[in-house]
């Protein structure tokens, strides 16, 4: 038979087994990245459709190669959906990533060498916000602001002296490690004072913002970038919403600016995503995410570990292990063998190294996504507790991991297709 039609496994077993392998890793450990998620059956047949491969540089009606009537249909949904869902004026879905995103914010309305004023990478901002590694810190003249040393939280009269004395052009509200709500709202009214104009990174809280948990910084933002995975559970991708005013010049922005031929089959995808946040069951499952951050949070501090800034507004929180006596890469390794995924995190004021950190960061949109719950919390901050409290200890991990395997187990994700007769490789691989 031609390769052609073969299956994966058949045409390449390597990579055939490393996907197996990936999807026998999420549905037997617990994956507490605030940033991960599993996708619905309908988001991976979408991304995995024939949309693959057509090519569509421009936009709706206004394409640069022929036999875009279905890209240009699938675009359309996605578009309208995502100003729907977001009351939006505009939207632009084409953006590969969170990170393009920001950036063909900042190339529509900034010029290099002018003030941002963003949150620190160290206290809870992203890359795209001005760090030095980053296009966005090479660029610019970055302003950072931070949180406040006694609560760990932002104080907006001080972030508003910071403004006025550097007058930015633009303010970038948004984090991706920040555990309380944020006001959008103040951070207008200090743009506004200072004639700044405002952009949210949404990333990991756009899901919440979907389903009304979170505040929406639609109404006061001039430009509102995000994912589209995380909190939201679609496609890995970006989009970017902003006012009419602005709509042109970031679609050109865009394309040609940036990007050529946008990922179709992505943005079906993200069409899929935005359909699914508007369900009466997404915003019960949102409002499940934030209580269990809730309980995980409250069952951890109880169990000796002390919660940066006391608890969590949303889906995520920071553990600071300094009183443990261990780090967050140590923590994060230990952690991973007992069968428990966390990622290792910066903590504010921290005075170790990205690298090798303070903390961790604890998410639960996935186990959430499971159908875990504030019970299966509690059992969770137990299981954490052992492998720290013991650490180093290969047996407790191993223990560890055998408990974790028994609660995955409980709570299939992808397994519970088979029953079903959809095999995900088979299906889409």
């Amino acid at each position: 038979m031609n390769s052609f039609w073969k299956s994966l496994s058949e045409v390449d077993r390597e990579v055939f087994e490393a996907l197996r392998g990936e999807q026998r890793r999420e549905e037997h450990k617990l994956i507490l990245i605030a940033s991960e998620n599993y996708v619905p059956r309908a988001i991976l047949e979408a991304q995995g459709s024939v949309f693959t491969n057509k090519y569509a540089e421009g936009y709706p009606g206004e394409r640069y190669y022929g036999g875009c009537e279905w890209a240009d249909r699938v675009e359309e949904l996605a578009v309208e959906r995502a100003k729907q869902l977001f009351g939006a004026e505009h939207a632009n879905v084409q953006p590969l990533s969170g990170s393009v995103a920001n950036m063909a914010v900042y190339f529509t309305v900034l010029q290099p060498g002018d003030t941002i004023m963003t949150m620190d990478l160290a206290h809870g901002g992203h890359l795209t916000h001005g760090a030095k590694v980053n296009f966005s810190g090479r660029l610019y003249k970055v302003v950072h602001y931070g949180v406040d040393p006694d609560t760990e939280t932002l104080n907006y009269d001080s972030l508003e002296e910071l403004a006025l004395k550097w007058r930015p052009k633009l303010i970038v509200a948004g984090a991706s490690s920040y555990s309380r709500t944020i006001d959008f709202k103040r951070f207008r009214e200090i743009a506004d004072h200072v004639g700044a104009l405002l952009m949210a990174d949404m990333a990991h809280i756009a899901g919440l913002v979907a389903a009304g948990v979170h505040p929406s910084p639609v109404p006061y933002c001039h430009f509102v970038t995000s994912t589209t995975h995380k909190t939201l559970r679609g496609p890995r991708g970006g989009f970017v919403l902003c006012k009419k005013e602005f709509a042109e010049e970031l679609d050109r922005t865009v394309f040609p600016g940036i990007q050529g031929g946008p990922f179709v089959h992505v943005i079906a995808a993200k069409a899929v995503c935005f359909k699914e946040a508007m369900t009466e069951e997404f915003r019960k499952y949102q409002e499940q995410v934030v209580k269990n951050a809730k309980k995980l949070a409250k069952a951890l501090s109880e169990r000796g570990f002390r919660v940066v800034s006391g608890g969590t507004d949303n889906h995520m929180f920071l553990v600071d292990l300094t009183n443990k006596g261990i780090t967050g890469k140590e923590a994060e390794e230990a952690l991973e063998r007992a069968g428990i995924t966390v990622n290792k995190n910066l903590i504010p004021f921290d005075k170790r190294g990205p690298s090798v950190t303070s903390g961790i960061r604890i998410g639960t949109p996935a186990v959430t996504t499971r159908g875990m719950k504030e019970e299966e919390m509690d059992i969770i901050a137990d299981l954490i507790t052992r492998v720290i409290d013991a650490y180093p200890s290969e047996q407790v991990e191993k223990e560890v991991a055998k408990k974790v395997s028994e609660l995955c187990e409980a709570f299939p994700v992808y397994s519970s297709w088979l029953k079903a007769g959809f095999d995900v490789q088979a299906d889409l691989g």
